[in-house]
């Protein structure tokens, strides 16, 4: 069953297209079943700054244990966290 799909119309700017795409279903354009899979590797994750509170001992082991591994004790608290966040 091969569905005959629609001309994708010309756009004056990238606002015109957005209004569109939000008015018409892609599926009547184009076959997504053909799509290729495309891999962005030098997007990196959007970040939030947050501020956390942790006692100075805390917070000194946990550089400690940054300086012994050689990276950022941030990178690190991110690093411990990621990994707890997986295990569930």
């Amino acid at each position: 069953m091969n569905k005959q799909h629609k001309t994708i119309p010309k756009f004056a700017d990238e606002a015109q297209e957005r209004a569109f795409w939000e008015a018409n279903d892609s599926t009547d354009y184009l076959d997504w079943s053909k799509a290729n899979k495309v891999t962005l590797p030098n997007l990196k994750p959007t970040t939030k700054t947050i501020s956390l509170r942790l006692p100075q001992h805390l917070l000194d082991s946990i550089k400690a244990a940054a300086n012994s591994r050689d990276v950022p004790y941030q990178s690190l608290i991110k690093i411990w966290l990621q990994e707890k966040v997986h295990v569930h």
